[in-house]
Formats: C-alpha cells, structure tokens, sequence
C-alpha cells in the first residue's frame, strides 16, 4: 500500500467523508482485533485498538468540528498505515484500511457547520 496515494485519497475527501471514513475505520479495527491471531496477545492486541479507536473517534470529533488544530491529514494516515514494530498492530491497521478502502463510496458531500 502506498502511504503517499492514500494520503491524497484521504485529502481529496470532503469533511463528511473523511468523517465517514474515519468511523468505518473505527468499526473495521475493532472487528479485526476480535478475529485475533491466536498467539495469547489478546490483551495487547485489544488494548491497541482500543487505544487506536480513541484516537480516531477523537479526530472524528475534530472533522465534525471543523476543529483547525486537528492532525494533518498525513500525518493521521502515517500513523495508520505506518511500519510498527509490532506486526500484530500493523496486520490489524492494514487489514482493517484495505477493507474500508474497497467498499468506501464517497457522497463527495460538502456541510459546513462553521462557515467562515
């Protein structure tokens, strides 16, 4: 997957769609932990998507917010789909990225809450 391609798909979304996106990607993380690698990590594996969940639906927060000091668009999707150390972690992101990529339709959608 090329992390530069996604960063511009990412960016080319509209507001509600990136939110739309983010939240699928909420979804698809914690249905990957569930499936699990039967290694005994349950434990790390569910709290890195817990902890990985937080961060998305805050930064969903954010979109819906048109909050301007939310994370770049780049720098959300390096660290989805970054290289970790942990590979469990990153299968889980990468697995749960490439589901959602492959079934999003973009309503390519434009709601301003916050007119400027």
């Amino acid at each position: 997957m090329n992390i530069q391609s996604e960063i511009e798909f990412f960016s080319d979304l509209g507001l509600v769609d990136k939110a739309r996106f983010v939240t699928r990607l909420i979804f698809e993380v914690a249905e990957e932990a569930k499936v699990g690698a039967g290694d005994g990590n349950d434990a790390i594996r569910l709290r890195f998507a817990n902890e990985i969940n937080q961060r998305l639906a805050r930064f969903t927060y954010q979109i819906l917010g048109e909050d301007l000091t939310r994370p770049q668009n780049d720098v959300v999707i390096r660290m989805l789909l970054g290289t970790r150390a942990d590979k469990n972690a990153e299968r889980i992101m990468q697995n749960a990225y490439r589901r959602v990529l492959t079934s999003f339709e973009s309503f390519d959608t434009t709601v301003l809450l916050n007119p400027h």
